[in-house]
């Protein structure tokens, strides 16, 4: 069996600690958001817009689209095995999104030092439309994801 390199076993441990997170969120899965994809710093998860999430103008309700940006960055900021949360967030809502719409949001990390990292996330409806980007700072708090033995599994 071909031993994994530096790369590969972090991108695994980024997986590992994104799905046991996904797992345990019962929030996100009773929205029906789905967890696309988990690298280290990174994640991509996605959501239909359903009847029950459109407002008064029969457009998405933005904490909905707050939470498909919020469950991105947890996902990405708690792939280093390192529980870590919220510091704080804001969105910028850019176009409404519909019942039905397919929206995707991807994270990306832009620092990590210390106990504190940045995250942008971006939202996109299923025609590749801009809908709402999302930047969240997280604090790293004691404690792991992971025990020690599934890590090493």
């Amino acid at each position: 069996m071909a031993k994994l390199n530096e790369e590969q076993v972090k991108v695994q441990l980024a997986e590992r600690c994104a799905q046991a997170l996904y797992e345990r969120d019962v929030a996100t899965q009773h929205l029906g958001i789905e967890l696309l994809f988990s690298a280290p710093g990174q994640s991509k998860v996605r959501m239909t817009v359903q009847d029950f999430m459109l407002q008064g103008h029969k457009t998405c309700h933005g904490g909905y689209m707050f939470t498909l940006a919020d469950s991105a960055f947890a996902f990405a900021c708690n792939t280093y095995n390192q529980p870590t949360v919220a510091l704080g967030c804001s969105i910028d809502y850019v176009a409404p999104a519909y019942q039905g719409d397919v929206l995707t949001a991807s994270c990306c990390e832009k620092s990590r030092g210390g106990r504190t990292g940045n995250y942008d996330v971006e939202i996109y409806n299923q025609q590749d439309q801009l809908i709402a980007i999302f930047h969240g700072k997280s604090y790293r708090i004691k404690g792991e994801i992971l025990s020690q033995e599934n890590v090493n599994d």
